[in-house]
């Protein structure tokens, strides 16, 4: 039996990828639940929940199998969520059920990975991609509101790749806070604090609803987080660790608390990677420990659930474009690669990303559902056409 045994690389890993998960989720979770009308109270019920929930999650599965399993929240699925226009936050929560419901089905049924494989990976990568292009883009029409702010945050996170690429995000909000404080644009009389909250929102069951916001959730938390955070676990050695139970937990715990604001609750795929490696401990059965503080990290979240939205709530219009936007770089970036890495499926993709953002809205049903579909529909289609050729 391994002792368990602490280290200041346990903590300082657990530490950078609570930085990075917040870092790069918490304006685009804000926005979200703001696409929706949710009141600031219900905000930071999203927060509050989303955090005990990973914070839960994170420190029984770390500690059931011994392994750094990271639990979070779908940071591309809110992504898709934001400027969703026509959709109240009950007919959301009961979308994020269903999202929930059918990750559950597919794992007990054991059509988890057969269903990843269905869905070709350059077609839910371009979907992704279309959505993000117009969230990263937003970044752009700040700089024409902010020049001297967005450009700073902008150059910062650049040039801090160079040699401190994990902090990039880290150091772009130390500038972006510093730049924004010197331009008087911190309103900070409405910084406040409150205690945790969570507010029940009652489910309100539409099909129209349950399609466009449920379907892609589930589709972007399949193809971007569960399936490669399987595969990240994999690749560091962990080989063991089953993937149903994980993500049967993971849905439970989305069906459970989705009504208190924990719209998705999944494998972390990424971010995960940063208690796996061997800087945080030489001897992999050991590198769980960095998992426990996580969890505790992710607690002490959980009490500043106010103050999250209070934050937000004083930062300028700018900053908070810019920070969501800049920090999927990374995300489109590796989507938009993946989305072209096959030249049978370019066309394809092409249509998919062009579909996904455009905006548009048939029959009540969101861009980034159609996008999808046309673009299997082009698939098939052109697989049929290179058959018929032979």
């Amino acid at each position: 039996m391994v002792k368990p045994t602490f280290s200041a690389s346990h903590f300082a890993a657990a530490l950078t990828a609570i930085l990075v998960s917040y870092g790069s989720a918490a304006v685009i979770i804000y926005q979200a639940a703001s696409s929706f009308g949710a009141t600031p109270p219900q905000i930071s019920s999203w927060f509050t929940s989303l955090s005990l929930a990973c914070g839960v999650l994170t420190l029984f599965l770390s500690l059931r199998y011994k392994t750094p399993i990271m639990v979070a929240w779908c940071t591309p699925g809110a992504a898709l969520m934001v400027d969703m226009q026509g959709i109240q936050l009950p007919e959301a929560t009961a979308a994020f059920i269903f999202a929930a419901a059918l990750m559950f089905f597919f794992s007990v049924t054991g059509l988890f990975n057969r269903l990843a494989t269905l869905i070709p990976k350059t077609l839910a990568s371009a979907m992704l991609a279309g959505i993000l292009i117009n969230f990263g883009s937003k970044v752009f029409i700040a700089m024409e509101e902010q020049t001297l702010l967005v450009a700073l945050m902008l150059m910062t996170f650049l040039l801090s790749k160079i040699r401190f690429a994990r902090y990039s995000l880290l150091f772009m909000l130390i500038i972006g806070f510093t730049t924004a404080y010197h331009l008087d644009l911190l309103k900070l009389e409405q910084l406040t604090w409150s205690p945790p909250q969570l507010v029940w929102v009652a489910p309100s069951f539409n099909l129209q609803a349950m399609i466009s916001v449920g379907v892609p959730l589930f589709i972007t938390s399949l193809v971007t987080q569960n399936v490669p955070a399987m595969a990240i676990l994999r690749m560091h050695g962990y080989t063991t660790v089953p993937d149903k139970p994980l993500v049967i937990s993971s849905s439970l715990a989305t069906m459970l608390m989705a009504p208190l604001g924990a719209f998705k609750v999944n494998l972390a795929a990424i971010s995960s990677a940063i208690t796996m490696g061997s800087d945080v401990d030489p001897d992999p059965s050991k590198r769980y420990m960095a998992n426990v503080w996580l969890a505790i990290l992710y607690f002490i979240m959980a009490l500043l659930g106010g103050a999250v939205v209070s934050l937000l709530n004083a930062l300028p219009s700018a900053l908070l474009l810019s920070l969501a936007g800049i920090a999927i770089f990374g995300t489109l970036l590796s989507n938009i690669s993946q989305a072209w890495s096959e030249e049978a499926t370019r066309e394809a993709s092409l249509i998919t990303l062009l579909a996904s953002a455009s905006g548009m809205t048939l029959l009540g049903i969101g861009s980034a559902f159609w996008g999808l579909l046309i673009g299997i529909m082009v698939y098939h289609l052109n697989q049929y056409i290179e058959r018929k050729k032979k």
